[in-house]
């Protein structure tokens, strides 16, 4: 029985990773997610069943379209595979439990926070302000995070990236400032900070990096938010075992 759920946990991962990718390309663009039908941008003409298989189609076809070899975004391939590990791994580690189907959502939803920000560098109101609604009802009506914690956390985001970006003038975006508050309010008080440190040092390890290798010049800009989702699902996962060890560490 377990098996089989691993199985079905694994074809859920690749079935939302399909609909994140739809998602990915659409909504920076203000297209709708479900009509119309699944088509390929370039040639536009509509794909058939076989070329929306997860994983598998991109392989077959190499990663191009059968009827104009446009190419398809790695990025198509990256999301389904990353994402139909992750479910059955998540089902692996809490089971069948209000955490999993919690921990699975916000997951999800600060995976394709990360990837629109990669792509377009941008945060969108209509994924935060839905999510922030959500997050609010899951702390009043499953106390996960507890509501006082929640809202703490909330503040902290809010007021901390607000201040940043008034001192900065304009060195960070309101996005990220909305996006801190949706933070706070899912990791809660004080998981809130261990998200921002992992963000902070994650994000300043891949601008070193980033100049190292010449891929970004030092005046170029670089998005904040997958940094901030990084923290996010690292401190979702595993925010009481870090702030365990900080505790007996100092």
């Amino acid at each position: 029985m377990e098996a089989l759920l691993f199985v079905l946990f694994t074809l859920l991962g690749l079935a939302v990773a399909s609909f994140l990718n739809v998602c990915i390309d659409r909504l920076p663009q203000g297209k709708s997610i479900l009509f119309p039908a699944s088509h390929c941008d370039s040639c536009g003409r509509r794909l058939a069943c076989s070329d929306l298989i997860p994983v598998f189609s991109y392989l077959w076809r190499r990663g191009r379209c059968r009827y104009c070899q446009a190419r398809i975004p790695r990025r198509v391939l990256a999301v389904e595979v990353g994402i139909g590990a992750l479910y059955p791994l998540l089902f692996w580690r809490y089971g069948l439990t209000a955490d999993l189907a919690i921990i699975t959502f916000y997951c999800t939803l600060f995976i394709l926070i990360m990837v629109i920000d990669l792509e377009h560098s941008l945060i969108l109101n209509k994924v935060v302000y839905p999510a922030t609604g959500i997050a609010l009802l899951v702390s009043l009506l499953l106390r996960r995070p507890e509501i006082v914690p929640a809202a703490i956390g909330g503040g902290i985001g809010l007021g901390l990236f607000l201040l940043i970006v008034v001192v900065s003038r304009g060195g960070m975006g309101l996005g990220d400032v909305k996006m801190a508050g949706l933070i706070g309010l899912v990791t809660g008080f004080p998981h809130v900070f261990v998200a921002f440190f992992i963000a902070i040092i994650s994000g300043g390890l891949a601008a070193v990096l980033l100049l190292v290798l010449k891929r970004k010049k030092r005046k170029e800009a670089i998005p904040f938010g997958p940094f901030l989702a990084l923290g996010a699902i690292v401190t979702l996962l595993w925010g009481n075992a870090i702030l365990k060890w900080y505790g007996g560490a100092f």
